[in-house]
C-alpha cells in the first residue's frame, strides 16, 4: 500500500545463459572467500596476538556487520539493479583482497580487509540469489535456490584446499585472491542485465526494510547459523595440532561437496517436506555431527563433517524456501532479511561460542564444548518452532467496550 511496484520479469528462459554465468561467478567468489575464511581464527589470533574469546568477538561483529546490513543492501539492489550491484560487490571483494595482501605484518590492514570483504558479501549475496530466482514459479524455486547454493558450496569446497596449501605463505594466498577478484570484477561487468520488471510486490522505503519479514523461518535461520557457525569457526582451532592442515582442508572440502551435491538431489523432497519434519532431520544430523567431532580423531571429525553436511543441506534450503513462501516482499529483499538472521546467529556463535570455547580450552575439556553444542541442537529447535509460530500469528483486534 502506498509503495511503487516492482515490475514483473520476462520469462525465465531469457535469463538461462546469464544464470549459468552467474552460477560460475558465485562459485569463484566463494573460492576466494573461503580460501581465507576458515583460517581467519588462526590468522587473527597470530596477527593480533589475542585470545580466542577476543577472536570470537571480532569474527562475530564482522559477520554481523555483513549480514545485518543485508536488508539494506537488498533494498539497494532492488533499486540500483541486480547486475550493477553484483559488479559493485566484486570490486569490493577486490579491495578487500588487496588489503589482506598489504596486511601481512600489519594487523590494521588485515582488519580493514575483513571489513571490506564483509561489505562486499553483504552486497553480493542478496543480489546473487535474487537474480537467480526472479520470475521463477514456486515449483522452480527449489531447483534454482539449490543450484545457487550448490555453486556457492563448490566454491566453499575448493577454497579451504587452496588456503591449506598457501596458509603458511600468506603473501601468495592473498596475491592469488587479488588476481581472482580482479578477473571476477571484469567478468561481472559483462554479465547480462536482468530484464525490466512490470508488476510485483511493492517497493517499500528503506526505513521499512524489515517489513513483511517471515517470522518463523527467520527465527529458525538464526538458530541454524548459531549452531552451524560454532562448527565452522572453531573446528580449525580444535583440530590444530590434532590433524594435519591438509587433511583438515580435505575434510572441509568433503563437507562442502556433500552439501553441494546432496542439496540439489534432495531439493524436491526438501521443498515438499513439512517444516517441522525438515527441522527434526536437519538438527538431528547436526547433533550427531557434534558428538562425532568431540572425540577429536580424524575419523570422528570426518564423520562429524559428513553429518553436518546432511543437516545443513536440509536446513539451509528449507529455511529459504519457507521464507520465500511466507514473505510479502520481493525475493531479493526476502533473501536480505534471511541474511540478517544469519548474522544474528553468527554473532551469538562468536560471542557465546567463543567464550564457552575459551573457558573449556583453559580447563582442557574441549570435548565438552562439542557435546554442549550437540545438546543445544536437540533442545533449542522445538523452542524456536513454538516461539516462531506464536510470533507469526496475526494479532486479534482488541474488543471494543459497549
Amino acid at each position: 500500500m502506498g509503495g511503487r511496484r516492482v515490475r514483473a520479469a520476462s520469462p525465465p528462459e531469457a535469463l538461462g545463459g546469464a544464470r549459468f554465468a552467474l552460477l560460475a561467478g558465485g562459485l569463484l567468489v566463494n573460492v576466494g572467500t573461503f580460501a581465507v575464511y576458515p583460517y581467519l581464527a588462526v590468522l587473527l589470533r597470530d596477527r593480533l596476538g589475542v585470545g580466542m574469546a577476543q577472536v570470537g568477538v571480532v569474527l562475530g561483529i564482522a559477520t554481523l556487520a555483513q549480514f545485518a546490513s543485508a536488508p539494506l543492501t537488498a533494498a539497494f539492489a532492488e533499486r540500483f539493479g541486480l547486475k550493477r550491484t553484483l559488479t559493485l560487490a566484486t570490486f569490493g571483494y577486490l579491495l578487500g583482497a588487496a588489503a589482506y595482501l598489504g596486511g601481512v605484518g600489519r594487523p590494521a590492514l588485515t582488519l580493514l580487509g575483513l571489513l571490506l570483504s564483509c561489505g562486499a558479501g553483504a552486497l553480493y549475496s542478496p543480489a546473487y540469489r535474487g537474480y537467480l530466482v526472479q520470475s521463477a514459479g514456486v515449483d522452480e524455486r527449489p531447483r534454482l535456490v539449490s543450484a545457487g547454493n550448490a555453486a556457492g558450496q563448490l566454491g566453499i569446497a575448493l577454497g579451504p584446499v587452496v588456503g591449506a596449501f598457501l596458509l603458511h605463505e600468506p603473501t601468495r594466498l592473498f596475491a592469488l585472491t587479488t588476481v581472482l577478484y580482479a578477473s571476477l570484477a571484469i567478468g561481472h561487468c559483462l554479465l547480462r542485465p536482468e530484464p525490466p520488471l512490470d508488476q510485483g510486490p511493492a517497493v517499500e522505503p528503506f526505513r521499512r526494510v524489515l517489513r513483511g519479514v517471515a517470522v518463523l523461518p527467520f527465527a529458525v535461520t538464526v538458530l541454524t547459523h548459531y549452531l552451524y557457525m560454532q562448527f565452522y569457526q572453531y573446528l580449525s582451532i580444535f583440530v590444530d595440532g590434532r590433524l594435519p592442515t591438509t587433511l583438515f582442508g580435505v575434510i572441509m572440502m568433503g563437507y562442502a561437496l556433500g552439501l553441494a551435491l546432496g542439496q540439489p538431489l534432495l531439493a524436491r523432497r526438501i521443498g515438499l517436506a513439512r517444516y517441522p519434519a525438515a527441522m527434526a532431520a536437519g538438527f538431528g544430523c547436526m547433533a550427531l555431527g557434534m558428538v562425532a567431532i568431540a572425540g577429536g580423531s580424524a575419523a570422528g571429525v570426518a564423520v562429524g563433517a559428513l553429518a553436518m553436511s546432511g543437516g545443513t543441506a536440509v536446513l539451509f534450503l528449507k529455511n529459504d524456501l519457507e521464507a520465500l513462501a511466507s514473505s510479502r516482499r520481493s525475493a531479493t529483499v526476502t533473501f536480505g532479511q534471511q541474511r540478517l538472521a544469519v548474522g544474528i546467529g553468527a554473532l551469538a556463535s562468536g560471542v557465546l561460542g567463543g567464550n564457552l570455547y575459551g573457558l573449556l580450552e583453559r580447563a582442557d575439556q574441549l570435548a565438552w564444548f562439542w557435546l554442549a553444542v550437540a545438546a543445544q541442537c536437540l533442545l533449542l529447535p522445538p523452542l524456536a518452532l513454538l516461539a516462531g509460530r506464536r510470533l507469526s500469528r496475526p494479532r486479534r483486534p482488541a474488543a471494543r467496550r459497549p
